[in-house]
């Protein structure tokens, strides 16, 4: 199989409607997660982070992917992703891009590749995936407010992008689209031994490859719960404005403290007390 054998994905942005990171992945991301240390060559490109810029300056954008691109040229290319998701439209442009790529394209899935992160990896000629890595896929998940008619509409707009990411996993795994669909509509999680039996990935990972840090969950990096805490605020309808202050002001209230590891864990309890008073409501 070759990248040209994929289908390119229609790519357009709809103002007032903005993509967001499932909670569900966000839950299972352990941003620790990466490449073993060594010397990696020229040709790698790091898919680490969120999908899409985010509040904190961070995450995977179009933008950034392309510009590494044509500092490689045309050349063999290593792609290593461990991400949550998050964009979905950056993540078909993303796809675009490798999928458009002159030379080989390898993609080394080391933890998740979830919602757009596996979109994207669907763009490579070869999928390697860890021993305990997952893929996640779902119907874009999207953010929207407004009456029943303009959630009907938002519905209607958003039926393409289902199809697309259909046609993109059907034709990489050769399952039926309409089996795909039903995977889809429900949140499939794949682990690595899983994915390559329906075709999501080709071989297993070695192992000596991942570099893994435990992660405590009650202890996640705060910016991962940041990102939880402005889709739950996106989900009662607050403002992108007004979401980004609140998490500004979060962040910002421990400003003082001595020690980074004292910031961490005040910034951390202090959005778990908010993320407990949003389930509330």
């Amino acid at each position: 199989m070759t990248i040209r054998d994929l289908p390119a994905a229609r790519v357009t942005v709809r103002p007032g409607l903005r993509s967001e990171l499932q909670p569900s992945a966000l839950d299972r991301w352990n941003a620790d997660v990466h490449a073993a240390a060594k010397e990696e060559p020229v040709d790698t490109i790091s898919i680490l982070e969120p999908i899409g810029a985010d509040w904190f300056g961070d995450g995977v954008t179009a933008k950034r992917v392309s510009g590494a691109l044509r500092a490689i040229g045309k050349k063999d290319v290593v792609v290593t992703i461990n991400s949550p998701g998050g964009d979905y439209f950056e993540g078909l442009a993303i796809y675009n891009m490798l999928r458009d790529h002159p030379a080989r394209v390898t993609v080394k899935i080391l933890g998740i590749a979830a919602s757009a992160a596996s979109v994207i990896a669907m763009a490579g000629d070869e999928i390697q995936i860890a021993r305990a890595g997952f893929v996640m896929i779902h119907n874009t998940w999207v953010v929207a407010g407004g009456d029943r008619n303009a959630l009907r509409d938002v519905a209607d707009w958003l039926e393409p992008f289902d199809a697309a990411a259909t046609d993109i996993y059907a034709a990489r795994t050769g399952i039926d689209p309409k089996e795909i669909a039903k995977m889809l509509d429900k949140e499939t999680w794949l682990g690595g031994s899983d994915a390559i039996a329906k075709g999501f990935v080709d071989t297993l990972l070695p192992i000596d490859e991942i570099d893994t840090k435990a992660q405590n969950t009650s202890q996640r990096r705060p910016e991962a719960a940041a990102h939880k805490l402005d889709t739950l605020l996106a989900r009662l309808n607050v403002p992108r404005s007004e979401r980004r202050e609140l998490i500004q002001a979060v962040k910002g209230g421990t400003r003082d403290a001595t020690a980074s590891g004292m910031h961490d864990a005040a910034v951390m309890s202090e959005v778990s007390d908010l993320l407990e008073s949003l389930k509330s409501i």
